[in-house]
């Protein structure tokens, strides 16, 4: 029901590059993400609250993806079930 869907993936010279639509519950409608190995480089929303989503992938960039699912999952935004760093989490679990 709030499962993120993968976009698109391509690895070029071990930067792992993953697209994914988020659910029609949250105000972003996408999420870039580019990792290396297990440490995530970078987030990138498009559309939704603008300084959230800049704040969200600033505070995971050089994070490992395990510890930034362990801390968005389950985030709730106005009783909506999921939220912007709740689909990041279910885009990073599909790494």
């Amino acid at each position: 029901m709030f499962d993120v869907t993968l976009l698109s993936d391509a690895t070029e010279g071990g930067i792992r590059r993953t697209s994914f639509r988020t659910c029609a519950a949250v105000c972003s409608e996408q999420i870039d993400i580019e990792t290396e190995g297990d440490v995530i480089r970078s987030v990138k929303y498009t559309k939704g609250c603008q300084g959230n989503t800049l704040g969200i992938g600033a505070l995971c960039k050089g994070m490992r993806v395990s510890d930034a699912v362990a801390r968005l999952e389950g985030i709730d935004c106005k009783g909506r079930g999921t939220s912007c760093p709740d689909q990041l989490a279910r885009a990073l679990k599909q790494l």
